[in-house]
């Protein structure tokens, strides 16, 4: 299994293999057709609740996985539904913030690796 992180403005390339979109609101600006986005998992993003009081903030990085990945525990059947099959293919997780470090993709990406493999 190899996920790998991108920002959703790059270009798309052959090699993301499938390209899922881990937000919950669409990004802006950018068309669907554009974006060659496969699986939108919006429903594994973070709630806004919890997005709102991230806000990105690397002093509160430890503390926001915490609380996502118990909001994560409920929507484990989910992410197995989606993720099951397709796990040993390339996947790329695309996001939209700027902050390439500190955001839900990275979260995730660890959290499926734990879980999942």
């Amino acid at each position: 299994m190899t996920i790998k992180l991108k920002r959703i403005y790059e270009e798309p390339e052959t090699s993301d293999g499938i390209r899922i979109l881990v937000e919950r609101l669409w990004p802006r600006g950018l068309s669907k057709e554009k974006a060659k986005v496969d699986i939108w998992l919006k429903d594994a993003a973070p709630s806004t609740e919890l997005r709102k009081w991230f806000g990105h903030d690397p002093e509160k990085w430890e503390e926001f996985k915490k609380r996502y990945y118990n909001e994560l525990l409920q929507k484990e059947r989910l992410l197995k539904d989606t993720l099951e099959d397709i796990l040993k293919e390339n996947i790329t997780f695309v996001y939209a913030s700027k902050e390439e470090e500190f955001n839900n993709a990275v979260a995730l990406k660890e959290y499926v690796e734990k879980v999942f493999t």
